[in-house]
């Protein structure tokens, strides 16, 4: 081959390479905070074992507290349920809250966290992709749960549109509590002590509420402190919601508290995110 031919070549795969057309533009956050949360979706392809949190769990604790419980606290499981599924929906997803904190203390021990940052995408995509796609898998886990629930003979007073304001309202109390487990996650040093650290918080959130009793059943001391819980004001509001009651005072005070902890805790994680860097 010629030395004309080689250098011609050579020109055509310089040209091939080093186009003259504009370089596409960067992705706006919207489309990067999408994608990452469609990767936080596609892992449960990969590993499935995440689908128990939103599926199983939910399956067990309906089935386990309405026939457990049903019989000794209020006559019958079917009479139980009416009073109980509420309650039960707001603890299946404020549990399952964690895992957005132990996601991202995973991607961070691994240090996936860190490739993220080094592309060319709005930086704060990562955090944000994270808690759209937990979203989707706690309106998952509320679609669950409230199918079993019908199913086993609860009939919400506000119809279906009751149903979807309380599932609405949880949703939003949930995506601000994610933003508490965001800073856990980037600030502890593994996603076992994410782990760790929510069963020391969780369980008494949930426990030491109105999800299973009526508060009024305990003693004074301990109505003082369930009265104090959010959960029991989330929870108050959610049963309104799904049986028609006027409930606008807790719904007002859920929609507040949780305004108040996404503009403390989504700062906070957006700034420890940059500390990383």
């Amino acid at each position: 081959m010629s030395t004309d031919a080689l250098s011609a070549g050579a020109q055509g795969a310089f040209l091939r390479t080093y186009s003259k057309e504009e370089r596409p533009g960067l992705a706006s956050a919207l489309s990067a905070s999408l994608t990452l949360a469609w990767r936080a979706l596609l892992k449960i392809k990969h590993v499935p074992f995440q689908l128990f949190d939103v599926t199983a769990f939910p399956v067990m604790i309906t089935v386990l507290f309405t026939f457990l419980f049903g019989g000794a606290l209020a006559g019958s499981p079917g009479a139980y349920i009416q009073f109980l599924l509420p309650g039960l929906v707001v603890q299946a997803i404020v549990f399952i809250t964690v895992y957005t904190g132990v996601g991202l203390a995973t991607d961070i021990h691994k240090g996936i966290f860190d490739r993220f940052r080094s592309l060319p995408i709005w930086q704060p995509a990562p955090v944000f992709g994270a808690v759209l796609g937990d979203m989707i898998r706690y309106s998952l886990a509320a679609l669950v749960v409230v199918v079993l629930g019908v199913a086993l003979g609860f009939r919400p007073g506000g119809g279906i549109a009751g149903m979807l304001l309380a599932v609405a309202l949880i949703l939003v109390f949930a995506f601000s509590v994610s933003w508490i487990w965001m800073v856990v996650g980037m600030t502890v040093k593994t996603p076992e002590s994410v782990m760790t650290t929510s069963f020391l918080f969780l369980f008494p959130l949930t426990f030491l509420s109105n999800i299973f009793v009526d508060p009024a059943t305990m003693p004074g001391w301990l109505q003082s402190v369930v009265g104090a819980n959010p959960v029991t004001h989330l929870v108050t509001a959610a049963r309104g919601l799904m049986h028609g009651q006027d409930v606008i005072g807790n719904v007002a005070w859920v929609l507040l508290a949780s305004a108040v902890v996404v503009a403390v805790f989504a700062p906070l994680a957006l700034r420890l995110y940059h500390k990383e860097r």
